[in-house]
């Protein structure tokens, strides 16, 4: 009981601060709320979707990128996927999966000094091969895997 009232707590004097920022002008809106890259999460394939978030750069596969996805995900509703890279001046990860409606699963963009490391549960409609994309020192690079879905997870 005093856990969750303390949770409740933490967040509304979280909030209250970063709206009080806001108030009085030392932050904005568009500071406070990240980029929304909408038609990347929008495209109907994955050549748009690489398209939309790298303009037409061309990826190259690098070894210094491991993605852990399961071989075989029993629920294609959550899938654990973590992607980690030994490149240096990362500027983004993103997840991207062949089969699905909506090829872009997840997007990630960092600032100076990020460390090179994501993970997160995305869904898989079905059998697919799953993409790490890393920009690094403003080149892509990627690494590939196939995950087999038993239950589809994303109208699959």
């Amino acid at each position: 009981m005093s856990m969750k009232r303390r949770t409740v707590l933490q967040g509304a004097v979280a909030g209250g601060a970063a709206s009080a920022a806001v108030g009085v002008g030392l932050i904005a809106p568009r500071e406070v709320l990240a980029a929304w890259p909408k038609m990347a999460f929008d495209a109907k394939t994955t050549d748009d979707a690489m398209k939309s978030l790298f303009a037409g750069e061309s990826a190259t596969e690098s070894g210094d990128i491991k993605l852990k996805a399961p071989d075989i995900a029993e629920n294609g509703a959550v899938v654990p996927v973590s992607v980690k890279t030994s490149l240096t001046n990362v500027e983004s990860i993103s997840i991207v999966v062949d089969k699905n409606p909506a090829p872009l699963a997840a997007h990630f963009e960092f600032g100076p000094g990020f460390q090179g490391a994501v993970s997160t549960r995305i869904k898989m409609g079905k059998t697919s091969n799953v993409m790490a994309v890393v920009k690094a020192d403003g080149n892509v690079y990627t690494t590939t895997k196939e995950v087999k879905v038993t239950i589809g997870g994303c109208g699959g």
